[in-house]
């Protein structure tokens, strides 16, 4: 079980990356975006929500093995806040970069309640749901700038 466990939350092992693992960790992200895109919202939600409690457990779990709770080379919490970063979009380069990029700040700046969850919650709860707060704040700063990108190409 311990070996599915760190493949889970390393995503399939970004996490072991010796450079910015959270960085290179979200980058299973883009290619979970273009797969999940076409789904009709409800089952997107659904497959989310399911990868939510996933993430919980194997955050949890291996922090456990590790012995630090929010340990680098866990990184299934970024490809969870990620994909509520980009959740109900279609694909597209822009939104999957512009994504990145957005998620990754919130992730690093932590606002509250993200920093809350972070020092408070230390189990996988805490590990996973201050990315879900960086994927809330990602996605709307996301569909701002589309929505800015979007009416600038138009003139």
């Amino acid at each position: 079980m311990r070996p599915f466990v760190l493949f889970l939350s390393s995503n399939a092992g970004l996490g072991y990356s010796p450079f910015a693992p959270g960085t290179v960790g979200t980058l299973a992200g883009i290619p979970a975006f273009w797969l999940l895109a076409s789904l009709p919202p409800g089952l997107y939600a659904l497959t989310w929500t399911a990868l939510l409690f996933l993430s919980f457990w194997a955050a949890g779990e291996a922090g456990k093995h590790y012995g630090v709770v929010d340990d680098g080379r866990i990184v299934i919490d970024e490809l969870v806040g990620y994909l509520a970063t980009v959740a109900f979009l279609p694909f597209s380069w822009t939104a999957a970069i512009a994504g990145f990029l957005l998620f990754r700040f919130f992730d690093i700046s932590k606002i509250p309640p993200a920093s809350w969850f972070d020092q408070k919650m230390k189990n996988g709860y805490g590990v996973v749901l201050d990315d879900v707060v960086a994927g809330i704040y990602g996605a709307i700063a996301l569909r701002i700038f589309l929505h800015l990108f979007e009416t600038t190409l138009k003139g």
